[in-house]
């Protein structure tokens, strides 16, 4: 399925979801814990194959995390006070948390194979670098999650909160990076599908860019 409709459809059920998320968080970090650990029975044979045919999308491919966070990044370059702003930032830590724990399983399975191929000099250089961008997203992806739980940042001075979350401009750009690596080599043999991710995910990055920008500048100038 294409990103494209995924996001759309994510954008929808955050919506619609809103209220509760924001009410009962634990249950939506449960069931993507539970997500996770079930598609890591299932590809240990532990489950019958037919269930992991949703899990693929919401967790192996990483599209549902992946959506999670750019809902996450657009809501930080809403207008202040507009409509969409003041319904989705109450549970932009939430949104993010749950976004985590799918990015999460979709490391667990995929970091200690690559690993093994990486240190046994068995990748291609774009695909090593993509490794090694996505070691470094782990690390990131921990800390940026573990801060955004509300307990966790009340025990942390604001300014040290702010300055973590900082992080997160380098992790979206990593997994821009992280991206086009795995899927460069593929659209540049010509591969359709591989080059419409590009597209998509480069158009959903530059417009998060331009608007980040603008809203630093708006922020600025309202200041």
């Amino acid at each position: 399925m294409s990103f494209a409709i995924v996001l759309a459809v994510t954008v929808a059920c955050v919506f619609v979801l809103r209220n509760a998320i924001m009410k009962c968080p634990a249950a939506f970090y449960a069931l993507s814990v539970a997500a996770v650990a079930a598609l890591l029975a299932g590809v240990n044979g532990m489950l019958p194959v037919a269930t992991l045919r949703p899990l693929v999308l919401v967790v192996q491919r990483c599209m549902v995390a992946l959506a999670l966070f750019v809902v996450v990044m657009f809501i930080g370059v809403l207008p202040r006070g507009s409509k969409p702003d003041l319904w989705l930032r109450p549970i932009r830590a939430e949104l993010s948390i749950i976004a985590c724990i799918l990015a999460l399983g979709h490391m667990f399975q995929y970091l200690l194979p690559y690993a093994r191929s990486a240190f046994g000099g068995a990748l291609p250089t774009s695909t090593m670098v993509s490794f090694v961008v996505a070691c470094v997203l782990f690390v990131l992806l921990t800390v940026l999650g573990v801060t955004s739980f509300r307990t966790v940042k009340r025990r942390m001075s604001g300014r040290v909160w702010k300055n973590v979350q900082r992080f997160a401009y380098l992790f979206y750009g990593l997994i821009y990076l992280h991206l086009m690596f795995m899927l460069a080599p593929a659209a540049m043999r010509g591969g359709h599908q591989a080059l419409a991710s590009v597209v998509v995910y480069s158009v959903v990055f530059a417009a998060y860019t331009i608007l980040r920008v603008m809203r630093y500048l708006l922020d600025k100038r309202a200041r």
